[in-house]
């Protein structure tokens, strides 16, 4: 994964890494991030938690909040995963961020990197930019869902870098 470039992102990722305080490794990582009006429409709806709504009182200037053009209405996934995958697609980005199996799949189905929060810990803690392990279990601590064996897989993998 290139250390600059774009990427667009999902809500999910989003939501999560602001919530473990660490949404600003992410341009270390990929340079700008791109999020469709959706996103920012789900990342303010009224019940997002209150560090989520303090974080977009004012944006980085690293994120781009942009206008779909033409929605891919093929995608039958929530208003922010259609988004973002369709503007991946039309700005010629290829990593999405983005959790959700199904999303995940429609955009590896488009030719698309589908990058997800535990991915960003992994590729974070292997460039030395945090301590991935924990990280992961400040992410536990949330509403994250995920298999016990996938965060198994991920925790043994950033153990095993210290060792």
């Amino acid at each position: 994964m290139s250390a600059q470039g774009v990427v667009v992102a999902d809500t999910t990722p989003l939501n999560y890494l602001i919530l473990i305080g660490l949404v600003d490794v992410l341009p270390r990582l990929f340079g700008e991030v791109m999020i469709p009006e959706a996103v920012l429409s789900e990342l303010r709806h009224p019940k997002a938690p209150a560090a989520v709504a303090s974080w977009l009182l004012i944006l980085p200037d690293w994120v781009k909040v942009e206008k779909v053009v033409r929605v891919d209405q093929t995608i039958q996934l929530g208003q922010g995963e259609t988004e973002a995958i369709s503007l991946a697609v039309e700005r010629k980005v290829w990593i999405v961020l983005m959790d959700e199996r199904r999303g995940r799949s429609a955009a590896e189905a488009r030719g698309l990197l589908a990058v997800g929060t535990l991915n960003i810990l992994d590729l974070a803690d292997e460039r030395g930019l945090l301590d991935g392990v924990a990280m992961l279990d400040a992410l536990k601590q949330t509403n994250f869902r995920a298999d016990r064996e996938l965060l198994d897989r991920f925790e043994t993998r950033m153990k095993a870098r210290k060792a």
